[in-house]
C-alpha cells in the first residue's frame, strides 16, 4: 500500500489551461508539498471528439512554465501507470462487468424519449427529475435479446432509494444529500467509454488517491461518486471543495472580464511567480495580511483549514500590481531573458541584436522594469532605446514645443550636450544645472523638453541615465530632429 497524501489534479485536453484549473492544482501541490506527499497530473482524455495532443501539450507547457512539478503521470510515469484515461479503458470495463456479475449495476436500453417521460412525470408530481429505473428488473434473457436486435446501451450502477449520503468535506463540512434526489448513475456510455464520475471513482481508487481537492462545481458529483465507490467496495478518499472563482460584479469569470488561460496570461507578459502568488491567495488566506510570498514559502504555510468557503473575487489590478513588484524584484538577467521574445515579437530588435546585445537590452530592460508591471509594457517601454521612428506625444508636443523659445531652448541643450564629455550620468546632471543656472530657466522646464525631444514621451525612466544610455551620438541626432520638426511646424 501506499502511504502518504496522495492527490491528483486531472484536467481534460480540451482547451487551454484555464486560472480556475491552474488554482485547483496549486492547492493540491501545495498542500502535497506540504504534507510531504506526492501530486499525480491524470489526463481526462475520454472525450474523443473534443481532446486534442496539441491541448495536451498546451496543459503539460502552462505546467512546466509555472514550475508545478508532477511525481507521477504523464512524462514522468510511475506504479500506476497509464496515467492517461483513454489508456485505462480495460481497466474500466473490468470493474463494469464485476459490477454486473455481482447484480450492482445492469444495462439500460431506454430512449431519449423515455427518458424524458420519467423527468416529465417527475416534474408533475414536484419531484427532481430523475430516471425511473425501469431496465433494473430485466432479466439476463431481455438484455440478450435486446442487445442480439442492435440496440444501443449504457450501463447504470444501482444505487440506494432511500436514506441520505453524507459528504465529509474537509472545507465545508458535513453536506447531507438525500439518496432519493439520485437516479441511477451511468457509468458506461453508449459508445463503450466510460463516464466522468465512473472513471475518476477507479482511477483515485485504483492510484490510491487520499484527498480530492477540487473546485465547489464539483460537490453535486461527489455524493454520487461516493455511491458509485461504496458499490465498488473502494475507500472514499478524503474530500475538499474549494471556493469558486468569480468576476468583480460576482458573475461567472469569463474572456470579457480578462484573459482566462495561462497561456494568455504568458503572453501578455505575466510572470510565474506572480501568477501563483495571486491564485494562491483566492480563496486561502496564509495569515497576517500576507501577500508577496515566494513558493516555498506559500508550501510552508498552506492549509485547507485556512481555505475559505466563500467566493473569491478576480482582480486584475492585483495581479499587475503584484506581478510589476516581482518583474522589480527579479534577478536582471532573467527578467531581460524573458523579455527579448517580446522584444523581437514587436519587432523592436532583431535576432542579431538578441544574440549580440545582450548586455545593452539588459541595461535598458533594468532602466524601464521599474514603471512598467508586465514583460509586454517593458517592451513597449524600451522601444525608443532601439528604434526611432516613435511618435511624440501631442500634448507634450502643445506643452512643450508650441510655445515661444522652444526652438532656441532646444539649440540651448543641444549645445550643451556637445560639451559633455565623458556621457556620463554625472556629467550630464552637472551640464544641465548649469544650463538652468546660465539661461534661468528652471531644469522642470528644460527636462520635459529633452525627454520629449528623445523619446516622444513625457514619462520614463530617470531622464540623466536614460541620455547617458542612449548615448552622445543617438541623443544629439534625436534633438536636430525635434528641433527640425518643431521649426518647419511637422509635429
Amino acid at each position: 500500500m501506499q502511504q502518504g497524501v496522495r492527490v491528483r489534479f486531472a484536467p481534460s485536453p480540451t482547451g487551454e489551461l484555464h486560472i480556475g484549473g491552474v488554482r485547483t492544482a496549486l492547492f493540491n501541490w501545495l498542500f502535497a508539498r506540504n504534507k510531504g506527499g506526492s501530486f499525480i497530473l491524470r489526463v481526462d482524455d475520454t472525450d474523443r471528439q473534443r481532446s486534442s495532443e496539441e491541448y495536451l501539450q498546451s496543459i503539460l507547457d502552462s505546467f512546466q512554465w509555472l514550475n508545478l512539478d508532477w511525481d507521477e503521470g504523464p512524462g514522468r510515469g510511475g506504479a500506476y501507470s497509464p496515467y492517461r484515461q483513454a489508456e485505462r479503458l480495460n481497466i474500466y470495463r473490468e470493474e463494469v462487468e464485476r459490477l454486473l456479475a455481482q447484480g450492482k449495476a445492469y444495462t439500460c436500453f431506454c430512449t431519449a424519449e423515455e427518458l424524458d417521460a420519467d423527468r416529465d412525470k417527475c416534474r408533475r408530481l414536484g419531484q427532481p427529475p430523475r430516471y425511473s429505473g425501469r431496465c433494473r428488473s430485466l432479466t439476463t434473457a431481455e438484455v440478450s435479446a435486446k442487445k442480439e436486435k442492435g440496440l444501443n446501451y449504457v450501463v447504470r450502477a444501482i444505487t440506494p432509494d432511500e436514506g441520505e449520503t453524507i459528504v465529509d468535506d474537509l472545507i465545508r463540512g458535513k453536506v447531507t444529500f438525500e439518496n432519493k434526489v439520485f437516479d441511477d448513475p451511468i457509468i458506461i456510455k453508449s459508445d463503450g467509454l466510460p463516464t466522468y464520475n465512473f472513471a475518476s471513482v477507479v482511477d483515485d481508487s485504483k492510484m490510491e488517491i487520499t484527498h480530492v481537492i477540487r473546485a465547489e462545481e464539483h460537490l453535486s458529483n461527489t455524493p454520487r461518486q461516493q455511491i458509485i465507490a461504496a458499490q465498488l467496495g473502494y475507500a472514499v478518499p478524503r474530500y475538499a471543495h474549494v471556493p469558486m472563482i468569480l468576476a468583480p460584479d460576482h458573475s461567472k469569470l469569463s474572456k470579457r472580464h480578462g484573459a482566462t488561460s495561462v497561456q494568455e496570461y504568458r503572453e501578455q507578459g505575466i510572470l510565474p511567480e506572480a501568477l501563483l502568488n495571486y491564485l494562491a491567495l483566492l480563496g486561502w488566506s496564509p495569515g497576517e495580511d500576507r501577500e508577496i510570498m515566494s513558493i516555498n514559502e506559500m508550501v510552508a504555510l498552506f492549509s485547507l483549514e485556512r481555505v475559505s468557503k466563500n467566493p473569491a473575487i478576480y482582480d486584475l489590478q492585483k495581479l499587475t500590481w503584484l506581478n510589476g513588484h516581482y518583474l522589480r524584484t527579479g534577478k536582471p538577467e532573467r527578467i531581460t531573458a524573458m523579455t527579448i521574445p517580446f522584444l523581437l515579437k514587436g519587432g523592436i530588435i532583431s535576432e542579431n541584436q538578441a544574440l549580440h546585445e545582450r548586455e545593452r537590452i539588459g541595461k535598458v530592460v533594468e532602466m524601464v522594469r521599474e514603471k512598467v508591471k508586465t514583460l509586454a509594457e517593458v517592451a513597449v517601454a524600451s522601444r525608443y532605446f532601439f528604434m526611432d521612428d516613435f511618435e511624440y506625444d501631442q500634448k507634450g508636443v502643445d506643452k512643450h514645443f508650441h510655445r515661444d523659445g522652444a526652438g532656441l531652448l532646444l539649440q540651448q541643450i543641444e549645445d550643451v550636450l556637445e560639451k559633455v564629455n565623458p556621457f556620463s550620468v554625472e556629467e550630464i546632471e552637472k551640464a544641465f544645472i548649469g544650463l538652468s543656472e546660465e539661461i534661468e530657466v528652471p531644469l522642470n522646464k528644460i527636462n520635459p523638453a529633452t525627454r520629449l525631444a528623445i523619446t516622444g514621451r513625457l514619462m520614463g525612466p530617470e531622464l540623466f541615465p536614460l541620455l547617458s544610455l542612449l548615448g552622445k551620438d543617438k541623443v544629439i541626432e534625436r534633438i536636430k530632429k525635434a528641433r527640425k520638426l518643431f521649426i518647419t511646424g511637422n509635429i
